[in-house]
């Protein structure tokens, strides 16, 4: 049997759940899992359908045959083959948490994804990525040639056929342009003091500030730096009695793994755009062990 993921938006209406419930009962497939979200605000409908083919139905097929029913109700979906893994693209500067835990997590699978490059500005972690038999792209960024070093991204971007792209700490402000065109494609991590605590040494200006909770924040990458909807985000307790190196210490274990979380998310067609807050659907029982590995 084959496992699909059905994934639909579209504005809230009577009937949604019962045409695809009927629609795949028809083309032989049995739901396996099933989340749904009806934002009253906004009057949109979120719906994300895991179900398996017992008749052996092609995605092609799928598609084709859903499209009336898609039309009527004015649907945005898309039908995904659950065991065809996500095409992504790791950037990273000088911190390398994010990226070690991510290479680990993809290695003994409890990221199943295709690292298809990793890109950097710097040199530090060429060998790390190449032991991972991963292709290396050393792109310095200056202010003199960012236009240029964007472009030469674009191309490993498209060389690659690369879906998402994961930046885990990576040290660069990504141009309006390159938010724009990959828009819902780019993750980023980050702490979660922001706003407060900008710049240089964010966990000594909390430790300063007798900060109690530590915190990471996973989101989309827009062209508000910073600002782009949440996926996921998490906190550690911290007390008096700890130094700003154990903030730090504590800080990076959060961010990687918040940001794991995120990806899993994302690769698993949980998460949903909804104006400039997301929809996340949560994890099935079969993922939910590697998606909490810490």
């Amino acid at each position: 049997m084959i496992s699909y993921t059905l994934t639909v938006t579209c504005e809230t209406r009577r009937g949604i759940v019962a045409a695809i419930a009927t629609f795949l009962a028809q083309q032989g497939c049995n739901i396996t899992d099933s989340s749904q979200f009806d934002d009253r605000e906004t009057g949109r409908f979120f719906m994300r359908v895991s179900f398996v083919s017992e008749t052996g139905t092609d995605l092609n097929a799928l598609e084709k045959g859903f499209a009336p029913v898609g039309a009527e109700l004015g649907m945005s979906y898309a039908f995904h083959d659950e065991s065809v893994r996500m095409k992504v693209i790791l950037m990273v500067s000088r911190f390398g948490h994010c990226l070690n835990d991510l290479l680990y997590r993809w290695r003994i699978g409890a990221l199943p994804i295709d690292i298809v490059a990793v890109i950097s500005n710097h040199m530090e972690y060429q060998k790390v990525v190449v032991n991972h038999d991963i292709p290396f792209h050393y792109i310095p960024v200056t202010k003199e040639n960012k236009p240029v070093a964007e472009a030469r991204i674009m191309e490993v971007v498209e060389q690659t056929g690369a879906e998402l792209i994961v930046l885990a700490r990576y040290m660069q402000v990504l141009s309006d342009e390159m938010c724009q065109k990959m828009s819902g494609r780019i993750i980023n991590i980050h702490h979660s003091f922001l706003p407060s605590f900008k710049g240089a040494n964010p966990y000594k200006q909390a430790f300063e500030r007798g900060v109690k909770l530590i915190g990471a924040t996973s989101h989309y990458v827009t062209a508000d730096l910073d600002e782009g909807p949440i996926i996921e985000q998490d906190t550690v307790r911290v007390t008096h009695a700890q130094s700003p190196a154990d903030y730090v210490s504590l800080g990076r274990d959060v961010e990687s793994q918040v940001l794991a979380r995120a990806i899993h998310a994302h690769i698993h067609r949980r998460v949903f755009l909804n104006g400039n807050k997301t929809v996340v659907f949560p994890a099935s029982p079969g993922s939910y062990a590697s998606e909490r590995m810490g």
